[in-house]
Parts: structure tokens; sequence; C-alpha cells
């Protein structure tokens, strides 16, 4: 298993995070990660870190689908892959509906549909063989639709990629989103894994690969798992609580939450739930306290330092790829990385 860092989501100065990302080179760690909701993109801050680093893998996670045409994404894509040496690893997601919508203004409908095409032309388009035309749905190429002016032709890239096959990882939350990344990605960006429960958040996944006729060595499973350092585990817990109140408790249009999901299949049905109306309720500090002890123990890393690493411990054993840490902790950096 390797080790991965994710830099957070609230665009703080390049002299905050560069010391550590230049650290976390310096020790092994395999790969960084830029974040993207709606405050820094994923990819400005990769361009930077592809000049200022030399070794480390530098990955989206993720570049939002609706933001982006396929296009311009295989554009960027081919861009950092050049600027960075080979080190580029494309992380694709669709978000979720209220920032798809309310912030990019585009639909939120046909979510495996649209990945699926958005994914198949930005391959066409990487792998530069032809001029890509796609027939598709949602992202038809050339298009040809109401207001095109009717005389479009297929497009190829006027740069010759680094890596006609550059990777592509799948940010997934939901079971036929994630049977969708077994089928067509080259990694899973999970969210909420728990090696204790490996078999069943796993089974869409091998369910995807084996309707594409793939085996598990085709596809990396990397998940992104929040750390709190503190003095004890049940305070590195507290520091947790809220954020995965909020995870599990909000509901999405028609009531939906992958999240919520996610914590049924891991056995965690009852106190989902009681998050859940907690939440819905306006009762948030009730929402809080019933996240349950037992959850942020196997998707998340709290406490203090000896005892996260003896629980990265017990993700050496998983299908996990690379476990990727959301902190800017040098010193538990070093340790996580001594440990595997």
């Amino acid at each position: 298993m390797r080790l991965g860092l994710a830099l957070g989501y609230g665009g703080e100065p390049v002299a905050e995070f560069l010391p550590v990302v230049q650290r976390a080179e310096q020790i092994g760690v395999d790969s960084v990660w830029s974040v993207e909701e709606y405050g820094p993109d994923a990819v400005s801050v990769l361009g930077y870190l592809a000049a200022t680093t030399r070794r480390i893998k530098l990955g989206t996670a993720v570049m939002q689908i609706p933001a982006r045409t396929p296009a311009a994404t295989a554009m960027t894509a081919m861009t950092l892959d050049v600027l960075s040496g080979g080190r580029f690893q494309l992380g694709l997601g669709l978000s979720v509906p209220w920032i798809t919508e309310g912030w990019h203004g585009q639909p939120y409908a046909k979510p495996l549909r649209r990945t699926r095409e958005y994914v198949e032309i930005v391959r066409s388009a990487v792998a530069h063989t032809e001029r890509v035309a796609h027939d598709g749905e949602i992202y038809p190429l050339p298009y040809r639709g109401p207001g095109s002016s009717g005389g479009a032709r297929p497009v190829k890239a006027d740069m010759k990629p680094l890596r006609p096959d550059l990777p592509v990882y799948l940010g997934a939350i939901g079971p036929r989103n994630v049977a969708l990344t077994g089928e067509i990605a080259d990694g899973w960006l999970a969210g909420l894994y728990a090696p204790e429960h490996e078999a069943a958040l796993t089974a869409p996944l091998d369910e995807g690969l084996a309707r594409a006729g793939r085996s598990r060595a085709d596809l990396r499973i990397s998940p992104i798992v929040y750390v709190a350092r503190a003095e004890t585990v049940e305070q590195g817990r507290d520091k947790l609580r809220p954020l995965f109140a909020h995870l599990i408790g909000a509901a999405g249009p028609g009531g939906r939450n992958t999240y919520f999901g996610v914590a049924c299949r891991m056995g965690h049905d009852a106190a989902a739930h009681t998050v859940r109306k907690h939440f819905a309720e306006g009762h948030r500090p009730d929402a809080i306290a019933a996240v349950p002890d037992s959850l942020l123990d196997q998707v998340a890393l709290p406490g203090p330092l000896p005892a996260i690493v003896d629980r990265i411990a017990a993700w050496k054993d998983s299908r996990v790829d690379t476990l990727i840490l959301l902190d800017r902790d040098t010193e538990l950096l070093e340790a996580a990385q001594a440990a595997l």
C-alpha cells in the first residue's frame, strides 16, 4: 500500500501547503491530490506543483465533470501530464446536485450516462489516434443541434500527449456509480471506506469489473481519509463528528444521500437513521452526538499519533492501493510513510 496526500478545500496560500507537499515528496509519499468544490479549482494548484516538485505524482480529486466540457478536460490533462513529466492522474466526479445546478448551472440528470460519455470522449481525445466524434445523448460531437452552424466536423487535439493512456480515476459513492467505476475507470477515489466492511463496499465495484471482463488488478482503490490528530482518540472523534453528522444526515433531492447509504451498508443502519432524523428536525447537536464511535474509527483516523499509525496497519491488509490522507501534519506523514 502507498501513501497519498490530499490538499484541503479552502484555497490556502502557497506558503501554507507547499512545504508540506515538498516534505511529502522527500519522504517518499506517492502522490498529492488537489480537491475541488466551489472554492479553489483542482487544476491551477497542480500546475504550480508541477513546477515545484520533481517526483511525486499529481492527481485531481476531483475535477468536476459539469464544470468543463470533455474536450477541455482532455486538453488540461494532456497539458498537466506534459508539464509534470508524466506524473498526472486524472480524477473525475459529478459533484452533487446543488453544486452542479446551483454553481455550474448544469443539469444533474442521467449521471451514469453523463459520466460514461464524458470518460469515453476524454479517453478518445487523449489517445490522439483520430478525430474525435461521439454520437452521444449528453455530449454529441460534433454538435449539430439547435443553434449550431451545421458545418462543424470532428477535431483532433493539436498536441501530442506524453501518455496516450493517461490513468482515469472516478470519485464515486453510490452503488451504481461504483459499479460504473469498476467497468470503465483505472482507479476508484472512494468515500467512507473501511477495511472491516470491504466485501460489502466493493461488491458493486466487482460487479462492474466482471461486466467489463476485467480483474481486480485492473483497478486501483484510493480512498481519501480524514485525519484528526489529538491527545486522545475521544478528542479526535469529537473533531470529526460535526463533519460526519453533515455527511450522513443531510438529505439531497428526493431524500437521497449516498453517504447515508454507505453508512447503512457498513452496518450502521440504526445510527445513520438517528443522525438523519435529528438533522432533518434541526437538532444539530443531537445529530452530532449520534455519530457512532465505531464508524469514525473505521473510516477515519482519529487520536494520537501512535493510535493513527496502528490503525493504518489494518489498511495495509485491505485491497487499498493508495491511502490518501486529508491532513497537513508532516510528522504524521513521516510516521505513516515509515509504517508502510
